[in-house]
Formats: structure tokens, sequence, C-alpha cells
């Protein structure tokens, strides 16, 4: 480590990554954040590469993985070079989530498209009922 590395303190982090302390300091306790430097009276003093991983976890987040799988992951990122087929594993298995995920996505945008395509085309649109939202007997029938 460089005596000259860019180092920061929880309030920085804070306003860099949109996490709150308190948030930093849980992923810390619960073993999802590795080790963080601390300064000669005690205060946490993070680096870029923490920063980066901070940035790695909002993604595995982003991704829906459970907080167990992300604190898993950072352990086997922790126990080395060994565990990189299970490291592989656990992202691949979360890849597949995700995609299906994308695809129930993907089939709700294709709805709202349609729907709000029919509203645009004659400000009218049959609901799945067979009703006709525009009409005066739909619209008394779904109040």
């Amino acid at each position: 480590m460089s005596l000259t590395q860019t180092r920061y303190t929880i309030s920085e982090v804070e306003a860099r990554t949109g996490l709150t302390q308190h948030t930093l300091r849980w992923y810390e306790r619960i073993g999802l954040m590795p080790h963080v430097d601390r300064s000669h009276s005690g205060q946490r003093r993070f680096s870029d590469k923490d920063l980066g991983w901070l940035a790695f976890v909002g993604k595995l987040r982003a991704t829906g993985m459970s907080v167990a799988d992300m604190v898993r992951y950072a352990e086997l990122v922790r126990e080395g070079e060994h565990t990189v087929d299970e490291r592989r594993e656990l992202l691949e298995r979360t890849r597949r989530e995700v995609r299906a995920r994308l695809a129930e996505l993907t089939d709700a945008l294709g709805v709202l498209d349609l729907k709000i395509s029919m509203y645009a085309l004659n400000g009218t649109c049959t609901d799945t009922a067979g009703r006709r939202s525009g009409d005066a007997a739909a619209r008394t029938a779904q109040a």
C-alpha cells in the first residue's frame, strides 16, 4: 500500500456512494465489506479499492441478490483463488435469475405498450373482461 494512497472518511464515502453511514457500518459488521483500515484515532479510512468493492456490491444489490448470497460471495473472495469456481457458480445463478426477471418485465412492458398504443389510437381500450373502458356502462360497472 502506498503512503500517498487516497483515503476517505465514512462521511466522504457516504457522499460518494449514496450509502448511509449506518449501512456502511452494517456492511462491515456482517462481513460484506472487507476489513476497512482505521486511522490512529480509530476512524474508518476507506480506499479506492473499498469504493470499487462498494460499487460492485451495489450492482449485486440491483440484481436482487440476497444479502446472505452477497456475504457468501465476499467470504469466498476473502478465502482466495481456490474459490473461483464457487464464486462463478453464484454469479451465474444470479445471472439466470436476472435474465428470467428481464423476460418477465419485457413481457409486461409489451402489454403496457399495447395498451398505451390502443389508447393513443382511439382514446378507448377494451379491458381484459371485454368491456371498453371508454364506454359509460363499463365505467359504471368498474366503479
